[in-house]
């Protein structure tokens, strides 16, 4: 099974938006698909080429 650097490389060399997760079979945004947005959507996407900028930070609570 290709890892997914390697789908996503492909993907881009191929030109196309997307590519298929093996593990879940759900659409993955290739970082060149992301880029034409011109900004980071806030939704923690696995190849933000924004550095997911726009990502809420999450706060830990803890038990006590």
């Amino acid at each position: 099974m290709q890892s997914i650097t390697e789908l996503h490389q492909a993907a881009c060399d191929q030109g196309s938006d997307t590519y298929v997760d093996p593990s879940s079979g759900y659409q993955v945004f290739t970082s060149a698909a992301l880029l034409k947005q011109g900004r980071c959507c806030g939704n923690s996407c696995r190849h933000c080429p924004y550095g997911r900028i726009n990502v809420p930070k999450q706060t830990s609570k803890v038990a006590g």
